[in-house]
């Protein structure tokens, strides 16, 4: 009996060895496709710093309704000078004399394993092909598809939509006498760090599919367990120091819940009903 359970285990462990081997090369290859738009993409999440944003944009656009309805809070409260920045002066600082080149890795390393994402979903699904049946076995296109989106959807609205908020309040505490100073190594890890949270985040109504249509999960199960998610929600948020982050990946993580409810309810097994006996 113990060989017996033993050999499924180690085959279990050869298998999932073989995976991570694939997923590995594919996401070498998938950096060395990368490296060469790395600076393309360091020079994107540095954005922010240089004002480049939508935030800029609609707080122009706010002040000129303000100084036009206004002038009076307009000239009291000196908003055209929080339109004046010094945002040629900001540029991301290095300290170790290899940090550029280690940043550069780390960036190609993200941004190919974003890029071979499919190669990466399917392996998972070829890991736990073998429990699955032959009808569910026929989802592996869909889930390798619906994955691969909704991780990269998750990767760029933190790029586009949350990155900004987050450097633009942090500017916002520049005064006389305090003049921001953002590390490389810093700045762009918390960025990537960010950007596979965000990722993973919106991999949940994904994960709520593929439970809902194996039986696993349903809509009441999911409906029930609503505060338990809030406060694992914010149990999970509140590993970010600062209050600012906590909220920002709070917010979108209990969102994707709800999402992972209605696509419960809207996708998931459907209850047989019991066929009546008669006499």
């Amino acid at each position: 009996m113990s060989e017996e359970k033993v050999l499924p285990f180690i085959e279990h462990l050869v298998e999932l060895r073989k995976r991570l081997i694939v997923i590995v090369v594919a996401v070498i290859i998938g950096m060395g496709v990368s490296w060469n738009f790395s600076s393309i993409l360091l020079n994107f999440i540095e954005k922010p710093l240089t004002g480049q944003t939508y935030l800029t944009g609609i707080k122009k656009q706010v002040y000129e309704k303000i100084k036009e309805r206004y002038p009076a809070v307009y000239s009291h409260y000196k908003l055209d000078k929080d339109l004046i920045t010094n945002a040629k002066e900001r540029r991301l600082n290095y300290s170790a004399p290899l940090e550029p080149f280690f940043i550069q890795c780390k960036i190609s390393m993200i941004a190919g394993f974003i890029l071979v994402l499919p190669v990466v979903f399917h392996q998972l699904w070829l890991f736990i092909a073998p429990g699955l049946t032959r009808k569910e076995k026929r989802l592996v296109v869909p889930f390798v598809t619906v994955s691969s989106i909704s991780f990269c959807v998750g990767a760029m609205f933190f790029l586009i939509v949350i990155w900004p908020v987050i450097i633009n309040f942090s500017l916002s505490y520049e005064a006389e006498g305090l003049q921001s100073w953002f590390n490389l190594s810093a700045y762009t890890n918390f960025c990537m760090r960010l950007i596979l949270v965000f990722g993973l985040i919106f991999e949940l109504p994904v994960i709520s599919l593929l439970l809902a249509r194996l039986g696993f999960v349903s809509y009441g199960l999911l409906a029930r367990n609503r505060k338990y998610a809030l406060l694992a929600s914010a149990i999970i948020a509140a590993f970010h120091a600062d209050l600012i982050t906590m909220f920002v990946i709070m917010a979108p993580l209990y969102l994707m819940y709800e999402v992972s409810i209605w696509v419960a309810l809207l996708f998931g097994k459907k209850k047989e009903e019991p066929i009546p006996i008669s006499d």
